[in-house]
């Protein structure tokens, strides 16, 4: 198997973009890009660091997944996770990040390029309580370019229209078997809807 090697053979393989993809692309949160913003319920954050790149999912109600504090600048709030902190750790070492929105629904994706820093600033935290709780942190991202994403890569996955569920391990039987029967099993997947209920925020 031949492997690419060099930026000319990729792009004579792929040619130039045409003007629909260039063209979307800016530096700052027009109005048009501000409302599908405020729309997203939920996003992946990309981030990179030494020892690898890594990607993480945020999810929260319309309008309270980012907020836009100005036309080149989102608040991103760290909700309750499993305290991995893989992106957090990243970000303080190399700021760089993307972001891809979605909107169930909606065949388009917003992606975001730019760089974040973490802040436990104490008025940015307590602005984005939810249900008596704070995030821990937040991170303040600095928008480099803005742009949508064609639908084509949703519209193949058939993303949302309904699926029926294939039957996959749990998180239960994936811990059991990842530790021996230590961690995990059957009552790890019994428990979880009311632990998540309760540490939702």
């Amino acid at each position: 198997m031949k492997f690419l090697g060099t930026l000319e053979e990729l792009h004579a393989l792929y040619g130039v973009p045409g003007a629909a993809s260039t063209r979307k692309e800016a530096p700052r949160i027009t109005p048009e890009y501000r409302r599908i913003i405020e729309a997203a319920p939920f996003l992946a954050l990309a981030t990179v660091g030494p020892e690898g790149a890594d990607c993480s999912p945020r999810g929260d109600a319309p309008g309270q997944l980012v907020r836009i504090l100005d036309e080149r600048t989102l608040a991103l709030p760290d909700r309750r996770g499993n305290d991995r902190i893989d992106s957090l750790r990243n970000i303080l070492r190399d700021p760089r990040v993307a972001l891809m929105f979605l909107i169930p629904g909606s065949g388009n994706a917003l992606r975001i390029n730019g760089t974040a820093r973490i802040t436990a600033d104490e008025a940015l935290c307590e602005s984005f309580l939810m249900e008596g709780r704070l995030p821990r942190s937040v991170a303040v991202i600095s928008i480099e370019t803005i742009y949508f994403q064609c639908a084509r890569a949703l519209i193949r996955a058939r993303l949302w229209e309904p699926h029926a569920v294939p039957d996959l391990p749990t998180p239960g039987q994936i811990l059991a078997a990842m530790t021996a029967g230590e961690v995990g099993g059957a009552t790890y997947d019994a428990e979880w809807p009311e632990r998540a209920k309760a540490t939702m925020w």
